[in-house]
């Protein structure tokens, strides 16, 4: 697997530099600077219980600056991130529900942390050294985001460290060898830290004691207005090239320049601007639902993309080391699910940006790899960053 550079650096160095916005340094931190004030500590209150009886907490981390992001560890699943608008009101930008138990039932992985492999496996099945997994087909014929109890349907462990940021929290879980068709016992560790830049960082760790594939992402659905759809926040995705799909929404395995298709995005454009056009890769998911690759080097934390909201001012620009960002416009949300505030989500009442490796990478041998072996360690970084609004 193409892996970031993050496991070569220590961490102090690597979120100094991200913080200095200069990428990934090799330089070793400057003598530590005076003790600032102490930043405002995660809090956390009893949110539900599953069940088979295990309590679920929620976990609010705010900043100096009155943002907050309130992560429960069902899941590993963001369940709110209030940001400012133009005018300085917060207001809730993702999708979700107001309590736990819209989480248990038909959620379209709102917010979630999913895994092992985000994305869609073609026939639930793939091979590793001669031997074939077989994994749930969840999706029509495919598998998709781990299956039907994959990591957004499971209760992390959860405690708070501090970083050199402040407090950060950290969620893990063991996925056991055959759990949902998957080899090895999986050890994985999710970060979330909220940094006084209105930055939410995420960061995925995962070790095996036996060969097998891992794809981890977060599905976040933004609405950066906080109601209404999302047809007319415009849109920027660092991508020459995106991977076109069947009408199964399985990749054909080309990469498909974006120059003259409606996938190109790579200068800012409405999403809803030609969403409706006659395009058989629009019609296969009712609009977009693909995967793009990223122009930035392998394995280097860069921009992905750039959303902005020109009613509220808001921005979100979304920062990465994986090689690829999928972009879903919300083309399944129809209605039926009942969301925070009693509103129904109707069709694209959210868009999500899942920073990824590309959709069926294990049977797609020229696609970047996500095989993790022992001895291995699988980490990415994605930054969710909320930049000072537009006036």
């Amino acid at each position: 697997m193409r892996r970031s550079n993050i496991d070569r650096l220590g961490r102090a160095a690597l979120l100094l530099a991200i913080a200095a916005g200069t990428g990934i340094a090799c330089q070793q931190p400057p003598a530590p600077a005076p003790t600032p004030a102490k930043p405002p500590a995660i809090d956390h209150r009893p949110f539900g219980t599953t069940p088979d009886g295990v309590p679920v907490n929620v976990y609010t981390l705010t900043n100096a600056h009155g943002m907050e992001v309130r992560v429960t560890n069902y899941g590993g699943t963001v369940v709110s991130i209030k940001t400012p608008d133009r005018h300085g009101q917060l207001g809730d930008v993702v999708l979700g529900f107001d309590t736990f138990d819209g989480y248990l039932h038909n959620t379209p992985y709102f917010g979630a942390t999913v895994g092992r492999y985000g994305n869609r496996i073609a026939k639930g099945r793939f091979a590793l050294d001669g031997v074939t997994y077989k994994l749930a087909q969840n999706d029509g014929d495919n598998h998709l985001h781990g299956g039907l109890r994959g990591f957004d349907k499971v209760v992390w462990t959860a405690k708070t460290v501090d970083t050199v940021d402040g407090p950060a929290l950290e969620l893990g879980y063991l996925s056991k060898d055959g759990e949902e068709g998957y080899p090895g016992n999986l050890a994985v560790t999710v970060r979330f830290h909220l940094d006084d830049h209105n930055a939410l960082h995420i960061d995925y760790t995962a070790t095996t004691d036996k060969k097998t594939v891992v794809n981890l992402t977060n599905h976040s659905y933004f609405n950066l207005a906080g109601a209404g759809d999302i047809l007319s926040h415009v849109l920027e995705i660092e991508a020459d090239r995106f991977t076109p799909v069947d009408k199964g929404l399985i990749p054909t395995g080309v990469l498909q320049p974006v120059a003259g298709t409606p996938f190109d995005f790579r200068t800012p454009t409405a999403i809803g601007a030609r969403i409706d056009v006659k395009n058989q890769q629009l019609q296969y998911a009712g609009g977009y639902d693909h995967n793009f690759v990223l122009s930035k080097a392998p394995g280097t934390l860069g921009v992905a993309a750039r959303v902005t909201d020109p009613a509220s001012g808001r921005v979100l620009e979304v920062s990465t080391t994986e090689p690829g960002v999928q972009f879903y416009s919300g083309n399944f949300l129809d209605g039926t699910v009942i969301g925070k505030g009693g509103r129904a989500y109707q069709k694209h009442a959210g868009f999500a940006l899942e920073t990824q490796h590309f959709p069926d990478s294990p049977n797609h041998p020229a696609f970047p790899s996500t095989v993790l072996e022992p001895g291995q360690t699988y980490h990415t970084t994605t930054i969710y960053a909320f930049p000072t609004p537009q006036s």
